[in-house]
């Protein structure tokens, strides 16, 4: 199959690109972990319907970010993502002024974060559908302030997710809207990124005692998150729409196709308030963005409850 002739992937990204974003959403939530093989490129053409040039250039988008090796005659295995710098030689989630152009969530989020880290006093506030592309980019920062490298006097992180007992628009079977296989396996994803990030700061109060004063809250609504926002400091929101899109899927037992987002390409654009100029278009939106935040936080939000 040439690459003109691809199929439809349901969004406006190349075929290559949407297989990449495929595979690393996969390798976040633990399908493919550290040290295993992900399928071979056969395997890889015949799931998604494409020619072999395709599956090479998705796979080389992987290798570039530091996700996966590149051992011919094999298939390739998964790296430590998180701690692996891109073969383009730029560090992973740090290094520099961020981007305030639009740009995919995960590589616009990580430069935003870190730089939010350089201050004083941390604030997060987040809403999504799994609160994964924050847990991913997290990381790094944390690593720093435990190391002594950052020395903020306090991080506090307001996680805002969907209800896991709602009925939810997505992540939907496509011809069994009433499965609820989905939502057991939504409910596991947030679960294990809940006890990463609860990790994260248990690390950091082991480590630096009371240097840092520390804050980490998960709260839910019963809504479909179409959308997803970051708050930093107050003073930057990121804000980027969830496409929804079909996806094969396999938990446990069961396996279909599925309406889900890729939240991990989603475009996220930065809005970054000025002090100088309050009433500036950008300053508007961060106050109204964070407002609306703090209006769910504080009434029809519940704390997060994880249990069966």
């Amino acid at each position: 199959m040439d690459e003109d002739d691809s199929p439809d992937t349901g969004t406006d990204l190349p075929p290559y690109l949407h297989i990449a974003d495929v595979l690393r959403q996969e390798i976040h939530e633990g399908l493919f972990r550290v040290g295993e093989r992900i399928p071979a490129q056969a395997v890889l053409e015949e799931r998604f319907h494409v020619s072999r040039p395709t599956v090479q250039r998705a796979l080389k988008e992987l290798y570039r970010d530091g996700y996966i090796d590149n051992q011919r005659g094999r298939p390739s295995e998964v790296l430590d993502w998180r701690h692996a710098p891109s073969r383009g030689g730029a560090p992973r989630t740090g290094g520099g002024r961020p981007s305030d152009g639009p740009e995919p969530a995960f590589a616009a989020l990580g430069p935003h974060v870190a730089e939010a880290f350089q201050e004083r006093r941390v604030t997060i506030d987040s809403f999504s559908l799994t609160a994964e592309t924050l847990n991913a980019v997290l990381a790094e920062p944390i690593t720093r302030v435990m190391s002594g490298e950052l020395n903020p006097e306090s991080i506090r992180v307001r996680i805002l997710l969907p209800s896991l007992d709602a009925s939810l628009a997505i992540p939907k079977v496509r011809d069994d809207p009433d499965a609820d296989w989905p939502l057991v396996r939504l409910r596991q994803l947030v679960g294990a990124h809940v006890v990463v990030m609860n990790g994260f700061f248990a690390q950091i109060a082991g480590v630096r005692g009371g240097d840092v004063s520390l804050t980490l809250e998960f709260r839910t609504v019963p809504l479909t998150p179409m959308h997803k926002l970051y708050l930093l400091n107050g003073r930057t929101a990121l804000f980027g729409y969830y496409r929804v899109v079909p996806r094969p899927v396999v938990y446990g037992e069961h396996q279909g196709d599925i309406w889900d987002v890729l939240g991990l390409g989603a475009t996220l654009f930065a809005h970054r308030a000025s002090p100088q100029h309050p009433d500036s278009t950008a300053s508007r939106y961060v106050g109204e963005a964070q407002a609306w935040f703090d209006s769910l936080w504080a009434t029809i939000s519940t704390p997060l409850d994880l249990a069966e």
